[in-house]
């Protein structure tokens, strides 16, 4: 398999996940701004519209959108359990997928993060995020995972959770939540996936800095 990310982007979500599978794969580093990969080939020829993560299959199918790639790998990889297998906590975890990408990923994060946004925007998607986060309070408060152990959905959660560093968001706010993602942050997969994503991530910005 061949991973498309950017450092510290939704395709964390999906290294987390190889690594928790023990999974040998390809990583292949996008520059989110020039839409290069560093050896220079482009990688609209692979997703069209820029995003990550794209994953490549063994058998040459490409893959796009977090949700669909983590749910396509918890179902090639069953020995790591990260899915139920039952009906109805398949469609807890897929209830779960979709409040991580909409409501916090996209409705939450992405304004935050986003330098063009306007102050009026940012403060909707603040306020709009805190009744979110504290949704997700409730739901962890004595809970140890989304589901009843650990999954790509804890995968995806804990990587938007990390962005909230560069946001207003306290994450002290929620100890229930704040709790899990410290938790799930010693996790050796999760460790391993984010020491390496900032490090790349240190190395894209300097690349970026303007020649004196």
């Amino acid at each position: 398999m061949q991973l498309y990310f950017s450092p510290l982007s939704c395709s964390v979500a999906t290294r987390v996940c190889l690594y928790e599978a023990g999974t040998e794969a390809t990583y292949i580093e996008v520059d989110s701004k020039t839409k290069r990969t560093l050896d220079g080939s482009n990688y609209l020829d692979v997703h069209p519209l820029g995003l990550v993560p794209a994953l490549r299959t063994d058998d040459g199918d490409v893959l796009t959108e977090n949700a669909a790639i983590l749910q396509y790998l918890a179902g090639a990889l069953p020995r790591a359990e990260l899915a139920p297998t039952d009906s109805r906590g398949r469609v807890r975890l897929q209830q779960w997928l979709s409040f991580i990408g909409t409501e916090l990923h996209k409705a939450t994060f992405s304004p935050l993060l986003d330098a063009s946004s306007t102050e009026g925007v940012r403060s909707y998607a603040l306020e709009k995020g805190t009744h979110r986060l504290a949704y997700l309070e409730k739901h962890l408060t004595g809970r140890e995972f989304l589901l009843e152990r650990f999954s790509v959905a804890d995968a995806y959660l804990v990587t938007v959770l990390g962005w909230s560093a560069a946001t207003p968001i306290d994450l002290k706010k929620w100890p229930a939540l704040s709790d899990y993602f410290a938790r799930l942050q010693k996790r050796p997969s999760v460790a391993k996936a984010f020491s390496e994503e900032r490090k790349l991530y240190m190395a894209q910005l300097e690349k970026r800095k303007p020649v004196p």
